[in-house]
């Protein structure tokens, strides 16, 4: 019979049920595809907060964890379940997923890929989704205020005083607020947005494309414009994202393929409800990466 501490330390070194299931799901997934499979997974919609769940520079550590031994010739699907979160970090991930595997990159997006997560998505050959998929705009927020509202704003207080400059005084105090910078801020959070994005659609989805640049124009002015979307968190469905030409390929044309990505999905969801767990960067060779919630 075994110790008391023969078994804790056996009981500890164990793997978990949810993390058995995970594994079991993401190699189930890639051994379909023939392809390397990486996950990345917040646990937003379960409130966890914000700091936990963002896409970060710390993920870096993450997806280096997830890119070891990874055999880089038969390509990379990368799964995303993401609200989005900095722009300069988004930048240096796709910069070295795209260092490893070059264009041979799908995105999967089971439920949703907001903001960031969007512009992740974007700079792959390829997005597989459901019909109960989205992707989200990717106008930026500074400071929780959207970057094209603010000029929108100020355009908007530019011209009603042109037209009648009595209004100037109550435009001025509402442009007093903005503090020094902000609104050249704002326009570089913009230009920068949607020059990265535009940038990986013609690389990538759109390379060899004679109709590329018209294609991608079309793109930018759905999911980069504030003026077009209106609000952050507004809901793109593969419809959507067809109509303007994007390279959308979706699950439920191969039963198969549905079935390994939304039991992906599901053990992932699970594990956020039933775990401290607030987000998970895994990969089909068995590497894990994990955060936890903020207490």
């Amino acid at each position: 019979m075994s110790s008391w501490n023969n078994i804790l330390t056996r009981l500890q070194a164990e793997e978990s049920p949810l993390d058995s299931l995970r594994a079991q799901a993401v190699s189930d997934l890639s051994n379909f595809r023939g392809r390397n499979v990486i996950c990345y997974y917040s646990g937003w919609l379960q409130g966890c907060d914000a700091s936990s769940v963002s896409i970060l520079d710390d993920d870096m550590n993450g997806l280096m964890n997830a890119m070891y031994e990874l055999d880089r010739s038969t390509g990379l699907d990368l799964v995303l379940h993401t609200p989005g979160g900095e722009v300069a970090a988004t930048e240096a991930i796709v910069k070295y997923i795209r260092d490893c595997f070059g264009n041979d990159v799908v995105a999967i997006v089971p439920q949703l890929a907001m903001s960031a997560g969007t512009m992740i998505a974007c700079s792959c050959k390829e997005i597989i989704m459901g019909r109960q998929s989205s992707l989200g705009p990717t106008d930026p927020q500074i400071g929780g205020v959207a970057a094209g509202g603010v000029i929108e704003e100020f355009e908007r207080a530019v011209q009603e005083v042109k037209v009648n400059p009595s209004s100037a005084a109550l435009w001025g105090q509402i442009i007093g607020k903005y503090h020094p910078t902000f609104l050249g801020d704002c326009q570089k959070a913009v230009e920068m947005s949607r020059g990265i994005v535009g940038q990986w659609l013609k690389n990538n989805m759109f390379s060899g494309d004679s109709a590329a640049d018209e294609k991608v124009e079309d793109i930018l002015n759905l999911l980069c414009d504030h003026r077009t979307s209106a609000m952050h968190n507004r809901h793109f469905s593969h419809s959507d994202l067809c109509d303007k030409g994007m390279k959308i390929k979706l699950m439920e044309d191969d039963d198969d393929l549905q079935d390994k990505i939304l039991t992906l999905h599901h053990a992932f969801m699970i594990t956020f409800q039933k775990s401290n767990v607030a987000k998970a960067i895994e990969s089909s060779n068995g590497a894990r990466w994990i955060i936890s919630a903020s207490s």
